[in-house]
């Protein structure tokens, strides 16, 4: 069986979103709550799809806003921060209908690792947008964008 293509996994919402009970008590107390949205690829790439040149999104931003949307009361950070990857490289699949992914970042406005061409691509992305950058580690350099929250868009 061939594998199937980002844009296929993209589009496969299986039984998403669904609204499932945590029942550790680790997790409760550190997400602040027991219901879990597990919210489908989609909805991560109709999200990052909205951001405009010049403003940015973090994970936070989007997980926060979906959990509201949905009356959860948070959002799976694992699986969002896959399907945030999986929207990326779905995005970079298409000759068409591109998404601007770069504009998506972690917490705390660092650069994403995981997207395709790595921090290099995203920086160049938004360097021509007028994002400048400062760096923490000495071996493992990370990157954040400068002010990334005077930045932020507002999802409502």
């Amino acid at each position: 069986m061939a594998r199937r293509t980002f844009n296929e996994k993209l589009h496969d919402s299986k039984d998403m979103p669904k609204i499932v009970t945590v029942e550790d008590e680790k997790s409760v107390k550190r997400y602040g709550g027991s219901q879990m949205l597990i919210a489908p690829p989609l909805e991560y790439n109709d999200i990052m799809s909205q951001i405009p040149d010049g403003k940015l999104i973090t994970i936070k931003e989007i997980r926060e806003f979906l959990a509201k949307k949905h009356g959860a009361e948070f959002t799976c950070p694992l699986t969002a921060g896959i399907f945030i990857s999986l929207v990326a490289r779905a995005s970079c699949e298409r000759e068409t209908d591109r998404i601007p992914f770069w504009r998506t970042l972690k917490k705390e406005g660092e650069l994403n690792p995981k997207y395709p061409g790595g921090i290099e691509y995203q920086k160049k992305k938004l360097e021509e947008e007028g994002f400048t950058f400062s760096t923490k580690g000495r071996k493992n350099i990370r990157y954040f964008v400068d002010n990334y929250d005077n930045f932020l868009y507002d999802l409502r």
